[in-house]
Order: C-alpha cells, then sequence, then structure tokens
C-alpha cells in the first residue's frame, strides 16, 4: 500500500535541502521564518558560531498587543518590521532569507518584504 507523506514531512524535506545551500556567517547571517497554526516566529542566526543574534514572534507580549490577530498576513508584515529594526539595533544589514521550507508567498513573503522595507538586505 502507498503511503502519502504528510505535510509536515513535505516542509522538513524542503526546508533540509534548502539549509543545504547556504548557512549563516557573521558577516551575513541567516534569517529564519517559521510559522505554526497560530503563531510566527522569526531569526537571526550565526551558524558558525551557532548562536541566535535576534529574535522576535508574535508570542511576546509587545507584539501580541499591536496585532488583532497573531496568524495573518498583516502580523506577518509587523513581525517583518520588529525583527528588522532588532536586526539593525545590533549592527546586522545583510542575511540570507530561510523560508524554511515554506512556499514564499502570504505570511512568509509579507513578513520578507516588510523585512526589506524595514532596512535589511537579502
Amino acid at each position: 500500500m502507498v503511503r502519502k507523506e504528510s505535510r509536515q514531512e513535505i516542509r522538513v524535506k524542503k526546508h533540509m535541502r534548502i539549509r543545504n545551500r547556504f548557512s549563516g556567517t557573521a558577516e551575513r547571517p541567516r534569517l529564519a521564518v517559521f510559522r505554526s497554526n497560530n503563531h510566527m516566529y522569526a531569526q537571526i542566526i550565526d551558524d558558525v558560531a551557532g548562536h541566535t543574534l535576534a529574535a522576535a514572534s508574535t508570542l511576546e507580549k509587545e507584539i501580541k498587543a499591536e496585532l488583532e490577530k497573531t496568524n495573518n498576513v498583516d502580523a506577518a508584515a509587523y513581525l517583518g518590521t520588529v525583527i528588522a529594526k532588532r536586526a539593525i539595533e545590533k549592527g546586522i544589514k545583510e542575511v540570507v532569507f530561510d523560508r524554511g521550507g515554506f512556499i514564499y508567498q502570504g505570511k512568509v513573503a509579507a513578513l520578507a518584504e516588510a523585512a526589506r522595507e524595514a532596512g535589511l538586505e537579502f
């Protein structure tokens, strides 16, 4: 009998293929995005040192207070501006975008575009 892979398994495989192509360095860290059904998370990671340099998510009180919902395109765009501001405060201007195996549309695209408009380059 044929077993169909779950969406989660497919996404993880895509993510691993993407991660094999690039890695975050101190000069150009990786902007990793994860979205669940209820929240979105963004981290700026230096893979060489294994450190998270900046992070933001819709779970944080300050961010959650500004949003009507935590799982829509508007929330993703706001999260993109927040993570970009936090990165620029730490002196990070260029990043590599890691969409985490998710399709580049909707929430993921909104986060990326907002981060670009706020000053990050990728």
